[in-house]
């Protein structure tokens, strides 16, 4: 069989034949190496020789290449090891000799590659000869011997080559080597060498998934110069089975940087059995991903690129020994074991191979997951937002898409705060959370400097800082610290405020109270709404106030969201909260400024939602915005307040202010800052007020557009004569707008406001995309204005 078109010529072409006696005569005359002892350490095409002295010590390695080689490759094979060398000098990697008698370098800029190697005559044609550092270690070690820490480590130092060769490039790196999986199409031409028929159709299978799957995204992966061929045969091991020399960069080719982790599992997990397959392959990639995490392509290709791998085994070894370049039982040695993995990837499918390997997994069907669901969650949790619920897959922005590709505004979520999937907070979590996580019982300068950047923001006085992991725990501590403090136990809230879900936020919590008896701490308010004839008198606060007394409690605190999200979003002058501040204090107790849903610049005229009114909480909570979605909250309180509570207890939290959480947290203060993203919320804010006040004039069923920045209620009604509510109404109008791609909530007390919140890298740009299907929503389930 001749070679076919494209391959490199060299795997056609016979490895040179040298005896001892003239292995010996070479090293003497082209390195002046005196040998006394010599052995045959086996090649695929050329010979590789250890050389010892007169008491068998090993002196070095001696490389004799086919004659069909290109000394150009060779010359590129001696610069990237002495690059890699360079980049990470921990790596074990074998270092060429330079030739006797050149003059050494000074400068790694200028070294000649032919210097590492020397040219010989023999019948066949010429041969390069080149010499090695000998390495410590086992050779072709059984991959079954490996332990688990093992192939985690072989994963590692795998990924430390290819950080290592990442800088590095040569003008023949492009080349067409069979080993690299990128040419695995064109071992088709040798599937008439593969003597099994099973074995045939297994790698048919498998080049066929390749040409359909892979050779599609192929140039998406990340590429670059790559050792392409690490295998138990390139490696020395130690007596643990860890790296201890990487040999023969013979392969090496400019392809995908996955390429060297498809030959490392086509190696390590054969003869395991089919679930440790992927058990060992995990453990692989937890080692590679310790010093290089995965990008979501390569890690979904990683069974095909296996199977690949596979496949380009078990042809080019039948096909070298078809040619009788390889001794047959040599060259297929491996041909079985490869083949048994080729049958589990396909045997349980690609979809799950990549989930098996750590890929995500795909989407189920939403009417199974619904149902799942319901069975592992149970009917406590709160219902799905939509009658047709939303299978979101992945978000950017203001932005979410399901797993149909269908995109939604997103004019709901207020917890990613500066957008989803925020590429600063993204990496931001992703850095620290490699780096290091862990509690503050150790001293980490981050969350010291988190602490000082909130207190900055803060009225003077509020200059001690609390971390926690939740708005909840952050209300929860606060009425912990204001009970302490004050040594009072009753509690006012807003008459449907919600603040959390643990046992003490939850009792300030009227929106969740449902057929829950009140309890017995715990008074509420009505806030002011003119549009119902109710006005901003404080009658009804100090009537909760007196309640409490009656019942022979002092309020400890009054805790208020600070755009009043569960209440509808009504508008209390400023005036009218300075005074229920003022009658607090008088009774005993501490001001809570929840910044949970207003917080983190929302309103746009200010960083927290308190400030608009002109008052000085005695303590503020922060959650769902701080780390854009990621578990942190904080309390920020006046020193006295904190020693106070210091004096009778210690406060600690295994998660609060962790270093990825501070570090999510950080990155939200920097995206503010940076993308001056108050003034955008001005002016998104204004624009949409403005086209929902243009719809409002057409439709009286929008009785009013309330609230501040971009915390916006629209109060629905059924009669605009009469003001009532109609949550029904509301109900239909955002079950249509989801319906049309825009995401929004329903809230108040009667349920009838429609809650507009998007995260704040909502625009002005993006207001048209929110008002126009709310218009075409609006012609169809309201009636406009004669």
């Amino acid at each position: 069989m001749s070679v076919p078109t494209g391959f490199d010529a060299v795997l056609a072409s016979a490895p040179p034949v040298f005896d001892d006696p003239e292995v010996l005569a070479i090293a003497a005359s082209t390195f002046d190496l005196r040998a006394s002892g010599v052995r045959n350490l086996g090649s695929e095409r050329d010979q590789t020789f250890l050389l010892t002295g007169p008491d068998a010590t090993p002196l070095a390695v001696m490389k004799v290449s086919n004659s069909a080689e290109d000394p150009a490759i060779l010359d590129m094979e001696a610069l990237a090891v002495r690059h890699a060398a360079q980049v990470d000098p921990g790596l074990p990697l074998a270092l060429p000799w330079a030739v006797p008698g050149v003059e050494p370098i000074t400068d790694p800029a200028d070294d000649d590659p032919a210097r590492y190697r020397a040219t010989i005559a023999a019948g066949d044609g010429s041969h390069q000869v080149r010499m090695y550092d000998v390495l410590v270690g086992r050779q072709r070690i059984r991959p079954t011997e490996l332990s688990d820490v093992a192939v985690g480590a072989w994963g590692a130092t795998t990924a430390r080559l290819g950080l290592a060769l990442r800088g590095f490039f040569h003008p023949r790196s492009r080349r067409t080597m069979l080993w690299d999986v990128q040419h695995t199409a064109r071992t088709r031409a040798l599937l008439g060498s593969i003597r099994d028929p099973r074995q045939r159709a297994l790698v048919e299978q498998a080049l066929d998934r390749f040409e359909a799957v892979v050779t599609p995204v192929w140039t998406s992966l990340r590429a670059q110069v790559v050792h392409s061929d690490l295998t138990v045969d390139n490696a020395l091991t130690d007596d643990a089975g860890r790296i201890s020399g990487i040999v023969d960069f013979g392969d090496m080719s400019y392809s995908a940087l996955v390429t060297d982790l498809a030959s490392v599992l086509d190696s390590l997990v054969v003869d395991r059995g089919p679930d440790e397959v992927f058990r060992l392959g995990r453990l692989v990639l937890d080692g590679y991903q310790r010093v290089v995490p995965l990008e979501p392509l390569e890690l979904r290709l990683m069974g095909e690129l296996l199977a690949a791998r596979a496949a380009v085994t078990i042809a080019i070894s039948s096909w070298r020994s078809e040619l009788g370049l390889e001794e047959r039982t040599f060259a297929e040695r491996y041909n079985a074991s490869v083949a048994a993995t080729l049958e589990t990837l396909i045997g349980v499918g690609w979809a799950e191979a990549a989930r098996r390997f750590g890929a995500d997994a795909e989407p189920g069907r939403a009417a199974e997951l619904v149902a799942r669901r319901r069975a592992a969650l149970g009917s406590a949790i709160e219902p799905l937002s939509y009658r047709q619920p939303i299978h979101v897959a992945s978000a950017s922005g203001v932005w979410l898409t399901d797993v149909e590709g269908r995109r939604f505004l997103d004019a709901y979520n207020n917890v990613p705060c500066v957008g989803h999937g925020h590429p600063r907070v993204t990496e931001a979590i992703a850095r620290q959370a490699r780096r290091l996580n862990t509690n503050m019982r150790y001293l980490h300068g981050a969350a010291i400097e988190l602490a000082e950047r909130l207190a900055a923001t803060m009225p003077d006085g509020l200059d001690t800082v609390l971390f926690v992991n939740s708005g909840s725990e952050a209300n929860d501590l606060a009425w912990r610290l204001a009970t302490t403090f004050t040594g009072n136990d009753g509690a006012l809230c807003t008459g449907y405020a919600y603040h959390g879900i643990t046992e003490a936020s939850a009792a300030l919590s009227p929106e969740s109270w449902r057929g829950r008896r009140r309890p017995d701490h715990v008074e509420t308010w009505v806030p002011p709404d003119p549009l119902r004839g109710m006005d901003a008198g404080t009658d009804g606060f100090s009537a909760a106030v007196g309640r409490l007394a009656d019942r022979g409690r002092r309020p400890a605190a009054t805790i208020l969201d600070g755009v009043l999200t569960s209440d509808g979003y009504p508008d209390p002058p400023a005036a009218y909260v300075r005074e229920l501040v003022r009658l607090t204090h008088a009774a005993g107790g501490l001001w809570i400024a929840d910044e949970v849903q207003g917080g983190h610049g929302r309103t746009g005229t200010a960083m927290w939602s308190f400030e608009r009114f002109g008052i000085v909480p005695d303590l503020v909570t922060l959650g769902k915005p701080m780390g854009n979605g990621h578990p942190v909250g904080a309390v920020i309180t006046r020193r006295d307040i904190a020693e106070r509570f210091g004096d009778e207890t210690v406060f600690f939290s295994t998660f609060g202010g962790n270093q990825v959480s501070v570090a999510a947290a950080m990155a939200v203060l920097d995206v503010l800052e940076d993308e001056c993203i108050l003034d955008r919320v001005i002016e998104a804010s204004a624009a949409l007020r403005l086209a929902l006040s243009g719809l409002a004039e057409r439709y009286p069923s929008m009785a009013e557009v309330r609230g501040a920045g971009l915390a916006v209620g629209v109060d629905i009604v059924r009669d605009p004569t009469t003001m009532a509510p109609d949550a029904a109404l509301a109900e239909a109008i955002k079950e249509g707008l989801r319906d049309r791609g825009v995401l929004i909530g329903t809230t108040g007390p009667l349920g009838n406001v429609l809650k507009i919140r998007p995260p704040l890298a909502f625009t002005a740009a993006d207001v048209p995309s929110l008002v126009d299907p709310l218009a075409e929503t609006l012609q169809v389930v309201a009636a406009p204005s004669a």
